[in-house]
């Protein structure tokens, strides 16, 4: 899979099938419409080409800050190549792109993607004032030479469209089984594992505090099952997520104990999956009540992820 950054960028020699979207999350709709696009672009002899966006165009728009995306730029190339992309654009959304007219998007789409069919949500619109919308682009489907397609982003038995900002509240929530039944696989987060205080390394659980990127949503503040990746390898995780109110916290942070494991991973990447929510976020009488829920917590991540009933 070819990532490039920018229309500006990209000169494919190959014809194409285009969708444009936000596509946060890479989400069970998303992969809908993605699935359908991939098999029709393979039988067509063409590239299957989404040109997405960094940053979101809600961010830049509303005026939007802290915590918001569900997905990295990188996170989402990577999940749009496992479903068998070919090419990723990602195009800086900023002031110029907003007020560039339909016709010169058409234009970079035609000229820099090779473009000879573009798929498209029933309610989108490209260009300054939202003028290229689906009636503008039947118009210049058949005045420039491609197909348009009109497509839902409706998955199989679902009765309506699967929404970034439902996953984004269910997570927001702690309800980390909804996120997952929505993305069609367990939400995640990664980065480098990062110097904590060492606490709890004192008290018999180390963990790896995780330096998550600054605007990717984490989940609500708590106690959460799931799985460890470090390279090949895959460890059962208890990931705690919070401020630490027992030793008088402020900073929220995503620490990850990994069960029968024992090694110094300062400077490496790790991913976790949050694959259910243990119990919310708890202060603690003393260090002993603490390490007796830590215990508590590390059988119960055990049980589950083992598949044992809780």
């Amino acid at each position: 899979m070819e990532h490039l950054s920018g229309l500006a960028a990209a000169q494919l020699d190959r014809p194409s099938l285009v969708t444009i979207g936000v596509f946060d999350g890479v989400h069970r709709g998303h992969q809908h419409l993605l699935g359908q696009l991939v098999t029709h672009a393979r039988a067509s002899g063409l590239l299957a080409v989404v040109q997405t966006f960094f940053p979101h165009p809600d961010v830049v728009l509303r005026g939007l800050t802290g915590r918001y995306y569900l997905t990295s730029p990188e996170q989402k190339a990577a999940l749009l190549a496992e479903l068998g992309v070919d090419v990723v654009v990602t195009q800086t959304f900023d002031e110029a792109l907003r007020q560039m007219r339909a016709s010169e998007y058409v234009n970079l789409l035609l000229n820099g993607l090779n473009m000879r069919a573009l798929w498209v949500g029933p309610d989108f619109a490209l260009g300054s004032r939202r003028e290229g919308n689906v009636a503008y682009l039947r118009e210049q489907s058949a005045r420039m030479g491609f197909d348009l397609r009109v497509v839902d982003l409706l998955a199989d038995g679902e009765p309506e469209a699967i929404r970034s900002t439902t996953i984004r509240r269910a997570l927001q929530e702690g309800d980390v089984e909804q996120a997952q039944a929505l993305l069609g696989r367990p939400y995640a987060l990664a980065g480098a594992v990062v110097p904590g205080d060492r606490r709890g390394h004192r008290i018999g659980f180390p963990t790896a505090n995780i330096a998550v990127w600054e605007e990717q949503v984490i989940p609500a503040n708590g106690v959460y099952a799931g799985w460890a990746a470090l390279g090949d390898a895959r460890f059962m995780a208890v990931t705690n997520v919070g401020v630490r109110p027992t030793f008088n916290g402020h900073d929220t942070t995503v620490e990850a104990h990994l069960l029968d494991f024992d090694r110094d991973i300062y400077g490496e990447r790790l991913s976790v999956t949050f694959e259910r929510r243990l119990r919310p976020e708890m202060r603690f009488s003393g260090v002993d009540a603490l390490v007796a829920q830590i215990r508590a917590d590390a059988a119960a991540g055990r049980a589950f992820l083992s598949g044992v009933s809780l």
